[in-house]
C-alpha cells in the first residue's frame, strides 16, 4: 500500500480508499489504478473480510437453478446485489429440507454477509435455522404470520382464481387442473385456489379432472396424459409454466387442439410463455419483481440489523395469450364416444 501511494503520489489513505473500493477523484482512481498494476497489487479479500467483517458475498438458495422463474428472480436479485457492489452466489437445494437447513445453518457462518431463500417446503427446521441465522435472511415465499423473518410472497390462490375466472368467461366449463406435490407451499395453496375458484362459480367439483405431478416438464406432461386417458377436460389450468408445456405437448400428441378443444393457461409467466406456439396464457407471479423486493430488503437489513421484521405482497396478474384465447370450445361432432390415442411412443 506505501508502494502503491508512493508511486500515485498520493496519501496511503487515498490509495486505501480506491483499492478497497470506496471511491476517490477520477484523476485520483487512475493513479491508483495504474500504480497497482505497475507492482502488481492485488488486495486480500481474506483479510479485508476480516476486518470489515463483510465478505462481499451474498446467496441465493432456490429449489432449482433450472426453473426459468428462479432465472428471472435471479437476474432481478443480482442487478440490485451487484449496484451494492457485492456478488451473487447461486445454490439449488433439489427441494430438499436437510440440503436447505443445512445450507442456511453453513453459509450462514459467515461465508456470506446476507441469504436470500425461496423454499418450497417451509418446516419448524426451517423457522429455526431462519431465526437463528447469525447473518440477515429474506425468504421468497409464503411464510407464517408469526415469522420473525423479512418476507416477499405473492398470492398464488388469487392467481389460479384469475385464471379459473378467465376460462369461464369464455365459455369453459370443465376445468381441469395440473398440480405439483401437495407436500409443497405452492402446491396446496394452488390447490386450495382451484377448488375455491371452481365453488365461486358454482362449478361441481371433478377429481377425475386434478392431477398431481410434480413442478417440471416431463411431469407435467405425463400428467396430462393420464388426466385425458380417464376424463374430456374442455381447458387446462397448470399450476407453472413448465407444467403447462408438457401439457400443450401431450395435448397435441392426443389430437387436441389449443385453444379450440382445450384452453391452456400456466403460472409463472416465464419467457417460456412467449416462446410456445401457441403463445402460452399464463398468470404472473411477479417473479422479478419479489427478487428485486428481497435484496433490497436484504441490502437494508444489512445495513441495520435492528429493523423491525417486515412483510410485501406482490400481486399476481393474468396475461392472456393464444393458448387460451376467447374462442368458446368448438361443438363436437355427433357419433361415437371418443377415444384417446395410446401415449405408447410419446416420449415424457
Amino acid at each position: 500500500m506505501h508502494t502503491v501511494a508512493a508511486r500515485a503520489g498520493v496519501s496511503i489513505a487515498s490509495a486505501s480508499r480506491v483499492l478497497n473500493g470506496i471511491g476517490g477523484s477520477p484523476e485520483t482512481i487512475r493513479k491508483v489504478r495504474a500504480a497497482a498494476a505497475e507492482v502488481g497489487y492485488v488486495p486480500n479479500a481474506i483479510a479485508r473480510s476480516l476486518q470489515s467483517q463483510r465478505t462481499g458475498l451474498v446467496a441465493l438458495a432456490v429449489e432449482d437453478i433450472g426453473n426459468p422463474v428462479y432465472v428471472e428472480m435471479m437476474r432481478a436479485i443480482e442487478a440490485v446485489v451487484a449496484s451494492s457492489g457485492r456478488q451473487l452466489l447461486v445454490h439449488a437445494t433439489g427441494g430438499r429440507i436437510d440440503n436447505e437447513t443445512a445450507l442456511l445453518r453453513r453459509l450462514a457462518n459467515r461465508y456470506v454477509d446476507g441469504m436470500i431463500v425461496s423454499p418450497i417446503r417451509v418446516t419448524d427446521d426451517h423457522l429455526t435455522a431462519l431465526v437463528d441465522s447469525p447473518v440477515p435472511v429474506v425468504v421468497v415465499g409464503q411464510l407464517g404470520a408469526d415469522a420473525a423473518v423479512d418476507n416477499v410472497r405473492t398470492d398464488s390462490r388469487h392467481g389460479v382464481a384469475l385464471a379459473v375466472d378467465h376460462l369461464v368467461g369464455t365459455g369453459r366449463r370443465r376445468i381441469g387442473f395440473v398440480n405439483g406435490p401437495l407436500d409443497t407451499v405452492p402446491g396446496a395453496a394452488r390447490d386450495a385456489g382451484f377448488r375455491a375458484a371452481l365453488l365461486q362459480h358454482g362449478i361441481p367439483l371433478d377429481e377425475d379432472l386434478i392431477e398431481v405431478g410434480d413442478f417440471q416438464y416431463a411431469a407435467g406432461r405425463a400428467a396430462t396424459e393420464r388426466l385425458l386417458a380417464r376424463t374430456d377436460p374442455d381447458a387446462l389450468v397448470c399450476a407453472n409454466d413448465l407444467i403447462a408445456v408438457g401439457a400443450l405437448h401431450a395435448l397435441l400428441a392426443a389430437g387436441r387442439r389449443v385453444p379450440q378443444d382445450v384452453a391452456v393457461v400456466g403460472m409463472d409467466d416465464t419467457e417460456l410463455a412467449r416462446m410456445m406456439f401457441p403463445q402460452l396464457s399464463s398468470v404472473s407471479l411477479g417473479s422479478a419483481e419479489r427478487g428485486r423486493r428481497a435484496a433490497e430488503l436484504l441490502l437494508q437489513r444489512i445495513a441495520d440489523p435492528t429493523l423491525p421484521p417486515r412483510r410485501e405482497q406482490v400481486p399476481p396478474s393474468l396475461a392472456i395469450r393464444a393458448s387460451s384465447g376467447v374462442t368458446p370450445p368448438a361443438p363436437r361432432p355427433a357419433g361415437p364416444p371418443t377415444t384417446h390415442p395410446s401415449s405408447e411412443g410419446v416420449t415424457s
